[in-house]
């Protein structure tokens, strides 16, 4: 049996962020060691619970694997069904996850418990004051480059109202931040990568799972090899280009804001379908006699239904057959779809004799 951390911080399974912050606020202050003197040793353990918990439940990815896995998944006690992987530019490792062949490991590493409340109170101990009470703002403990911040803003969740108190503008504070004497650290540039998507799965949306491998900094300052999972939904109808940002999962070093690490959808080639913006485009082959008689076209669907589409016209060269509504889904509206295009190849035949020539001038009245 693992740690509850939802007990531990007295939330539901349901919490929002803004739940999260308000039952930490409260139990950091009331565990803190420094606010405990007769019972320290509880509180160093109380205070430790409540900082991990929070850490895990406020990250969408640590918090995905825990819910599946409890505490053990967490710090890489469910074994993994074995996976290569990839280097990456700034340090990161990918493996791909996202075949279903089981949990992968995970682990995790809680940060400095004092790193965490450093970040909500300005300081590791305000109760003694300025400069007393085991440390107080002038040194900035906790400030050290040690800690990670994983970003929930992407997810929708609510930014930290101290940010900016410190001059983090995007309203966090960064590790590293007041390294060196005061001085804000510089962010290191983004890691990109492509995400290559068929387009079935571009069409029906999908999950892609990353495992990374990455350099943190503990407490101390010193570099501890991590492993995470990222998980990507990957929207209907989502286009190539479009791009994924994971702020701050690239390598920690002194003196620097870790990169973010951004997945760019990219679009594989489709032995039937080209894509143009919203609208699918099939092109078919067919002998000149069936473009001036009439021709039926069948197609499976990138959801796998069978599609006939009758054309009794003179189908022309440059002709163009529309199916409203079978196209990829819109991406702010995927309820509506864009067209299906059908385009014709029209195979002209070689030579004909002069019977031939005669016949086809009676039969089209020239």
């Amino acid at each position: 049996m693992g740690l509850d951390y939802y007990k531990i911080l007295g939330v539901d399974k349901g919490a929002s962020d803004d739940d999260l912050k308000k039952a930490y606020r409260k139990l950091a202050m009331k565990w803190h060691p420094d606010k405990n003197p007769t019972n320290k040793k509880e509180a160093e353990n109380k205070f430790k619970q409540i900082s991990e918990a929070y850490e895990v439940l406020s990250d969408p990815q640590k918090r995905a694997v825990y819910d599946q896995y409890g505490e053990e998944g967490l710090k890489g006690q469910v074994p993994p069904p074995g996976a290569g992987g990839a280097g990456m530019p700034g340090g990161a490792t990918f493996f791909s996850t996202s075949g279903g062949d089981g949990p992968t490991t995970f682990r995790f590493n809680p940060r400095n418990a004092e790193d965490i409340f450093a970040e909500f109170f300005g300081s590791s101990s305000p109760f003694g004051g300025m400069g007393g009470g085991g440390g107080g703002m002038g040194g900035m403990p906790g400030m050290r480059s040690g800690g990670i911040r994983f970003s929930p803003s992407m997810f929708g969740g609510g930014e930290d109202a101290f940010g900016s108190a410190f001059g983090g503008g995007d309203g966090h504070v960064h590790p590293g931040m007041f390294a060196g004497g005061g001085g804000r650290a510089v962010k290191a540039a983004p890691i990109e990568r492509k995400l290559p998507c068929s387009l079935e799965e571009l069409y029906k949306g999908t999950t892609k799972k990353m495992k990374i491998s990455r350099e943190i900094a503990d407490a101390s300052g010193k570099t501890i090899p991590v492993e995470e999972i990222l998980t990507i939904d990957v929207k209907p109808g989502w286009k190539k280009g479009t791009k994924i940002t994971f702020p701050e999962k690239g390598n920690e070093k002194p003196n620097t804001i870790a990169s973010d690490l951004v997945f760019i959808i990219d679009e594989k080639p489709h032995p039937v379908y080209t894509r143009d913006g919203n609208d699918l485009v099939a092109t078919q082959k067919i002998p000149l006699a069936d473009a001036l008689t009439g021709h039926t076209v069948h197609l499976t669907t990138l959801d796998g239904r069978s599609l006939t589409v009758p054309i009794s016209s003179v189908i022309h060269p440059g002709y163009e057959e529309v199916v409203r509504g079978e196209g990829m889904p819109l991406p702010k509206e995927p309820s509506k779809k864009g067209n299906l295009r059908v385009k014709f190849d029209i195979k002209f035949p070689a030579r004909l004799t002069p019977d031939q020539k005669s016949g086809v001038k009676r039969l089209l009245g020239q």
